[in-house]
């Protein structure tokens, strides 16, 4: 299922490391689980100091429940431990049946494993800093980026801080070969963007056009000379590899990178 196909049948626990997150990143998670059915589940886990500074105004208005955690030894992550209790046991009781871990703790890469292995979808939504092995063991990962202050409070930018520069488009060759393995599998040759959009999050959790510079998987397509992309009759785009003719045209430039 791709991220902009509802599915309403789908129960999700959004389960927040508010140890390992900060509390800006509620709004943002809950629009990203929105997306993949009903949240059933709304809990922030972390220890008395944490929760009763920073999290309490957070998790109150965002209606999470938030379950305390007391350190018994120094060094010992006891919320970690009943994050992934609450949701093994969320997952056998049949509550949920998707999960959004907002975390960037590599810790929790066991977890994700292991709910997938029982049948659960797994998104995660971290920041920047977020380890590969955890990126990689959930379905989804999503990057949240926390806003400047200056930014937020409207003060102005310093002169000396150059403006912000579009993002360079990329276009990275695994696009090419993932629309030749899967065209090989279609009678026409041609793949759907939107298989080809969930195949690629599959392959890479992180996949995203815009961390490619593009705004979004079809604008990105259009950069390619080695595929051909075209809208069909009913509205929906399909993609397959540029005919021997067209690519007769290419520039050494146009190729993939």
């Amino acid at each position: 299922m791709g991220p902009t196909e509802l599915n309403s049948d789908a129960k999700v626990a959004v389960l927040v490391d508010c140890e390992n997150a900060s509390p800006d990143v509620l709004e943002y998670a809950l629009q990203v689980a929105a997306q993949f059915g009903r949240v059933v589940l709304r809990r922030g886990f972390g220890n008395h100091t944490t929760l009763a500074n920073k999290w309490q105004d957070a998790l109150v208005k965002r209606a999470f429940t938030p379950c305390l955690q007391y350190t018994y030894s120094p060094g010992k992550n006891t919320s970690d431990i009943a994050l992934a209790m609450d949701a093994i046991e969320a997952l056998f009781d049949q509550r949920a049946d998707t999960f959004c871990l907002v975390t960037s703790d590599s810790d929790f890469a066991g977890l994700c494993r292991k709910l997938r292995e029982r049948g659960a979808t797994v998104h995660i939504v971290g920041e920047s800093k977020t380890p590969e092995a955890l990126r990689n063991a959930s379905d989804q990962f999503f990057e949240w980026a926390p806003v400047d202050a200056t930014t937020a409070t409207g003060a102005a930018t310093p002169a000396t801080k150059p403006a912000d520069q579009p993002k360079p488009k990329q276009r990275p060759k695994a696009l090419v070969n993932a629309v030749k393995l899967m065209a090989a599998e279609t009678t026409d040759g041609r793949v759907h963007v939107g298989t080809l959009g969930s195949y690629l999050r599959r392959a890479d959790p992180a996949f995203s056009p815009q961390s490619y510079g593009h705004s979004g998987l079809v604008s990105m397509l259009k950069t390619y000379d080695l595929l051909n992309i075209r809208q069909e009759p009913g509205g929906h785009w399909t993609v397959a590899l540029a005919s021997t003719k067209d690519a007769a045209h290419l520039q050494p430039s146009g190729s993939a990178n």
